[in-house]
């Protein structure tokens, strides 16, 4: 019998990485579903969105926050699972929409939030990649992410895909649906060429940090989502300290802890809320903290050590599917650097269950 071959350390990370845009592209063949549900919604008078997830899951949420407030002018937020779940307080949900984010479909306290929702007046939905789950089962909606399936522990296109239908939800509740679906199609094609240059960009960076214990990620606007993404990944992978915040956010104390040893990743959208984190950006620099600036705005930041670019799409909604795949590619590297192997995070396994 042959020997088995040896683990490429990172080997699924990255081929799930270089998957996202097929991916995408096949969470649009249910646009159909999203502009049922999202008539459903209407219907129902559902215009306060809860939103419930752990991980990546709970970083999608983050993004859905904008999505469903900066285009229905709905109000959206990460719910408290505890509230209803652990601590039984009965909240009055009529007239909310309810989503439980779950990749697998099967983490329990997700589960059972949703079910409670549903006895409590909302209207569920259950966002997975798995439409014959346990959350699909207690839900009365299901969008399916059909992100194929995900082997490697840290989230790649599951969290593309989360992020890519919440806004497209949110889209078809405002009447923009196929605009939106369109734009996906437009970061589809940007992935294609982006991804492979990428890769290669990371790689001298990923050496030059391969020491590195702790890092801030700062963000702003739908871009924090993609802070906090960026942040778990290089934690899962790279076992980095690494903290995300809203670029705001660093100078009420965090700015402190800074020196020339603790690097900044600053993500920079070509939107509103730019002015934010070039402040941010600044009072890092000026705490000696190395920069490295990414996104579509990214030649904006002044003195960054390291940049990677990201075409403009015109869209703050669209950016963040871009923005964090400079950050997944970074954790690959970084890991691989450090001689770790993503694909076998330290204490993780796939499915999280909540105990």
């Amino acid at each position: 019998m042959p020997e088995p071959e040896p683990h490429d350390p990172g080997v699924q990370f990255l081929a799930e990485i270089h998957e996202q845009p097929d991916a995408l592209l096949r969470l649009l063949e249910h646009q159909v579903e999203y502009a049922r549900v999202a008539e459903q919604a209407r219907e129902r008078g559902a215009t306060t969105v809860r939103m419930v997830g752990h991980g990546s899951s709970d970083n999608a949420a983050s993004y859905g926050v904008y999505a469903f407030g900066l285009m229905p002018r709905w109000t959206a937020f990460r719910d408290s699972i505890s509230l209803t779940v652990h601590y039984g307080t009965l909240l009055d949900m009529t007239g909310t929409t309810a989503i439980g984010l779950s990749q697998s479909g099967r983490t329990p306290d997700v589960v059972s939030y949703l079910e409670q929702a549903r006895r409590n007046g909302a209207f569920t939905v259950a966002l997975t990649n798995e439409p014959e789950s346990e959350l699909a089962e207690v839900a009365e909606a299901v969008l399916p992410l059909d992100a194929g399936s995900e082997h490697a522990v840290a989230a790649t296109k599951t969290y593309v895909n989360q992020v890519a239908a919440l806004g497209l939800l949110a889209a078809h509740v405002g009447g923009e649906g196929p605009e939106f679906g369109a734009g996906i199609r437009r970061v589809v094609d940007e992935l294609g060429r982006l991804i492979p240059a990428l890769q290669r960009s990371v790689l001298p960076i990923a050496s030059a940090f391969s020491f590195t214990g702790r890092m801030f990620v700062i963000g702003r606007g739908p871009e924090f989502a993609t802070a906090r993404e960026i942040a778990l990944k290089l934690l899962e992978t790279t076992r980095v300290a690494a903290e995300p915040l809203t670029a705001t956010d660093l100078a009420h104390g965090p700015v402190a802890a800074l020196d020339p040893l603790f690097p900044v990743w600053a993500i920079a959208s070509d939107d509103e809320s730019l002015s934010a984190v070039l402040e941010g950006a600044e009072r890092s620099r000026d705490a000696g903290a190395t920069l490295i600036a990414s996104g579509a705005a990214a030649d904006a930041i002044p003195d960054a050590s390291y940049r990677l670019p990201l075409p403009n799409l015109g869209s703050r909604l669209l950016a963040p599917l871009l923005s964090v795949v400079p950050g997944q590619l970074f954790a690959w590297a970084l890991a691989r650097a450090r001689g770790l192997d993503p694909d076998r995070p330290r204490g993780l396994s796939k499915v999280t269950l909540a105990r």
